[in-house]
């Protein structure tokens, strides 16, 4: 059997372990590798992840999901790799049915369907939560809730599955997520990135997860102001390094409607995002250097890619 490296990053995420830890431990598929990277929590998840049987990373800071999962895929050992966010709950077949999706050599990621759940206990709800990411022409991306064809554009992070050589393929100066993301959209561009290197991604409807989501377009004026910041940067980020000229072409008119709203909010009654301008003017210089590899990479068109953009 394969063995796939579980990885579960953690930041005061004690609450939701209890449930997410029973979820892995009653997988069908036993040859499982278990790491954790615990990003500096004040809690006690790097203790508790521990006695479960991780391999646990501690880092001093809270270093941000992409690098904490480039540091657990840098000591992984397993040929597919499975991203478990710890508010997440697996049904016991998860990862052996979302193992089927790779008989295909193309095949570089995939996910199954994962429901809305809420509450400490991941309580199931009836709602879909995502079967992999869409594109917008507005240059946004959501979660599918029913996606048309069992392809997808890309998986969402919080239950993933990688192939191992697809993650080689992918990495840009040494790096799988792009540590600049610090977190959210890292898995849009990890997709979109996958989408240019002519990699394939497919949903497994019938393996079943549960996620309590908790950063949602209506919930933003909930959230920290370092969330939405990110929010903003990583969506001009997105852009930056992925979109080739037909595409920026084609979508411009509704991107840029949505860039002023975008602004605007910001400049009125967001004012903690404009900071997210200010980082962008200074790390120009290194996102326009990951852009150029990327595009001299690429091995699909924009006009191939278009399809995806609606």
């Amino acid at each position: 059997m394969d063995v796939v490296s579980v990885v579960l990053v953690t930041w005061n995420s004690a609450p939701y372990l209890r449930r997410c830890l029973d979820g892995i431990a009653r997988q069908t598929h036993s040859t499982v590798e278990l790491i954790a990277v615990d990003n500096a929590s004040h809690d006690d998840s790097a203790s508790i992840v521990e006695r479960a049987g991780f391999r646990v990373i501690r880092n001093e800071t809270n270093r941000g999901f992409s690098a904490a999962v480039n540091q657990a895929i840098a000591i992984a050992r397993g040929s597919f790799v499975l991203l478990v966010n710890p508010d997440c709950f697996l049904e016991p077949e998860y990862i052996s049915r979302v193992l089927t999706a790779f008989v295909d050599e193309r095949v570089g990621s995939a996910t199954g369907k994962l429901m809305r759940a809420k509450g400490f206990d991941i309580e199931p709800t009836n709602e879909i939560d995502s079967m992999g990411i869409r594109m917008t022409r507005t240059g946004r991306h959501f979660d599918i809730q029913v996606p048309t064809a069992r392809e997808i554009f890309g998986v969402s992070g919080a239950a993933a599955m990688f192939r191992r050589s697809f993650l080689r393929d992918v990495a840009i100066d040494g790096e799988i997520f792009d540590e600049d993301f610090f977190a959210y959209r890292e898995d849009a561009d990890l997709a979109w990135r996958g989408q240019l290197f002519g990699w394939l991604s497919l949903c497994v409807p019938d393996a079943i997860g549960y996620h309590v989501r908790r950063v949602t377009p209506e919930a933003r004026g909930q959230l920290s102001a370092e969330i939405n910041m990110h929010t903003v940067k990583n969506r001009v980020l997105l852009r930056w390094k992925n979109e080739g000229a037909y595409l920026a072409l084609r979508n411009a008119p509704f991107e840029l409607a949505r860039d002023l709203v975008v602004f605007i909010a910001a400049l009125t009654i967001e004012r903690s995002s404009l900071s997210a301008f200010t980082w962008l003017w200074k790390n120009r210089g290194r996102v326009l250097a990951k852009r150029r590899e990327i595009q001299s990479r690429r091995r699909v068109s924009d006009r191939a890619l278009a399809r995806w953009f609606r």
